[in-house]
């Protein structure tokens, strides 16, 4: 056969050959990347706080104590979360006719400013020093900046008091807790659940109610408030890792991340999401006690911050 013949045959063969030996080094460089990227997480996001290292704990969270407006709070709330108010939620929030205001998570901070949380018996700060505070406690412990910024964010689904149709604090702010199964004795005020109708309802009022064991949270409805809600807004419009999600989907549930109730809903991704969410915890409390922080100071590290993860800048909330 001629020289050229030959030569017709293998250059095709040899341009295929060299496409998938670039497309499998394409794909080692992604499993490297990945494989380092779970390794930073696991080394940095979950090491032990350190800024709460003298802090008394036993002051923070102490309902016993707390004003009769935290009180009156949670007999609200645990008596109108139910899994109907739920559903009527979670369809409000998708409906194609809700107006989803534009607003950049800065603005967004701005605005929460006003809200004084009442189910919170350990701060009267405004939302804005609360927000900065656990980012900053966060920064100086040098965890990662994905972790910093979901300190600064966890709460802003508190805005929905403004422009959701929430029915008053009680269905925003407070622990959160499933709907659909029995209420949990580990949930704070728990005998405030013998008013919620749900409680009665032999569907819903069984350890595991209409779940199946190890179901998944994700299958889980939880309790609609700002924790859900902003889940909900950051999940598609971030680039927020899978932990940043969990901190803020499950910061205020309490009975779970640190009472140890509703294991049996667990999968076994949970336990990942489950540490996630005990990494960020301190930082949600303990840093309530904290400096009040200088905002203006601090706004244009956040700023840039928040454009790392938020590349579309404006929100839909």
């Amino acid at each position: 056969m001629a020289p050229s013949a030959i030569y017709g045959l293998d250059e095709p063969d040899g341009r295929a050959l060299e496409a998938i030996s670039d497309a499998v080094d394409e794909v080692n460089v992604l499993k490297a990347q990945a494989s380092q990227r779970k390794a930073e997480l696991d080394a940095e996001y979950d090491a032990e706080s350190q800024f709460d290292a003298a802090k008394d704990k036993s002051q923070f969270r102490q309902y016993e104590a707390a004003q009769d407006r935290v009180r009156d709070f949670y007999r609200e709330q645990h008596a109108k979360q139910t899994v109907a108010y739920n559903l009527a939620a979670r369809n409000r929030f998708h409906s194609a006719a809700r107006v989803r205001p534009e607003l950049t998570v800065w603005e967004a901070m701005e605005k929460l400013d006003t809200l004084i949380d009442e189910s919170d018996p350990d701060t009267s700060l405004g939302q804005i020093q609360h927000l900065l505070q656990s980012a900053e406690a966060i920064r100086r412990d040098g965890k990662p900046r994905w972790m910093q910024l979901t300190g600064l964010i966890h709460d802003l689904g508190k805005l929905m008091l403004f422009f959701d149709g929430a029915q008053g604090q009680w269905d925003v702010v407070g622990d959160t807790f499933p709907v659909g199964c029995r209420f949990d004795e580990r949930n704070i005020y728990p005998e405030a659940f013998a008013a919620n109708p749900d409680s009665a309802d032999p569907a819903y009022s069984s350890e595991l109610g209409v779940y199946s064991p190890g179901c998944g949270l994700d299958n889980v409805m939880m309790s609609w408030g700002h924790d859900e809600y902003l889940y909900r807004v950051v999940r598609d419009q971030s680039t927020l890792p899978p932990e940043a999600l969990a901190m803020i989907r499950y910061h205020s549930f309490y009975s779970w991340h640190s009472g140890g109730a509703y294991t049996a809903l667990m999968e076994e991704r949970d336990w990942d999401m489950l540490k996630a969410v005990r990494a960020f915890n301190p930082y949600d409390l303990y840093s309530k006690s904290d400096d009040v922080p200088s905002v203006e100071e601090l706004k244009p590290y956040y700023l840039e911050l928040i454009d790392e993860f938020f590349p579309q800048k404006k929100i839909k909330w």
